[in-house]
């Protein structure tokens, strides 16, 4: 599809992708989703380490420096800092789908939420080019003055997401800008801006989610939450 080479190709290329095993991040978060559960300052400069192959992230520094959480799809758990596990969960994506945000006032859960987004954050748009997901353009969206186009993306079932389906919006640079899809019976949208490239990776270095109203267009608060990128390193 002519939109998602050209996306793929702004964000660095797939040659580039798949010459790459793994990044580590600096990062920050926060927002509303957060403080409402109880942890304003849980994720707050932190560092994760992913793979770029399998959904695996690992957040340092959490808990206000004392703490690991480790998410894959099949497994949750927090350490301290020698690497004793002190709490696990398995299997947490069949439980997930059904909570809403006060379940994020269980740790657990926050690092499940927390690496799923990054992990999909940092994987997407090349994610967009596997199999077995499914992708369709859709009719470009009217921002400001400028025009997005837009592609529905279907995920299959072996992938944990946020949701398993996602509308993606890019710019005329054909950079990622906003991702909506429904989230504890929300509508909401992921936008992200200030792009950068790290060792020829483009990523936006700021991501902010709030909710959307039935027109499409975005409610400005509350900010559900913020990320912040201060570098990142692609191997």
């Amino acid at each position: 599809m002519a939109l998602l080479d050209d996306v793929i190709d702004a964000s660095g290329g797939m040659a580039r992708w798949n010459s790459l095993n793994r990044f580590t991040l600096h990062l920050s978060m926060g927002g509303t989703l957060f403080s409402n559960a109880g942890h304003a300052r849980e994720f707050k400069d932190v560092t994760a380490e992913g793979s770029t192959r399998t959904q695996s992230l690992r957040f340092t520094g959490i808990t206000g420096g004392e703490r690991s959480g480790s998410f894959q799809p099949d497994a949750i758990t927090i350490e301290n800092l020698d690497g004793e596990v002190l709490q696990s969960w398995s299997n947490p994506g069949l439980a997930f789908a059904e909570v809403g945000p006060p379940a994020l006032a269980d740790e657990l859960y926050l690092v499940f939420f927390c690496g799923v987004a990054i992990w999909s954050y940092l994987t997407t748009p090349f994610l967009l080019a596997h199999p077995d997901v499914v992708i369709e353009e859709l009719s470009p969206w009217q921002e400001s003055a400028e025009t997005w186009r837009r592609l529905r993306a279907q995920f299959p079932a072996h992938l944990t997401m946020l949701a398993s389906e996602q509308i993606l919006y890019f710019d005329e640079s054909a950079l990622q800008r906003r991702m909506d899809h429904d989230l504890f019976g929300m509508k909401i949208a992921h936008s992200s801006w200030a792009h950068d490239s790290f060792g020829g990776i483009v990523v936006p270095t700021l991501r902010r989610i709030q909710t959307l109203r039935p027109d499409g267009t975005v409610i400005a608060k509350p900010v559900l939450m913020d990320v912040e990128i201060f570098d990142a390193v692609f191997e």
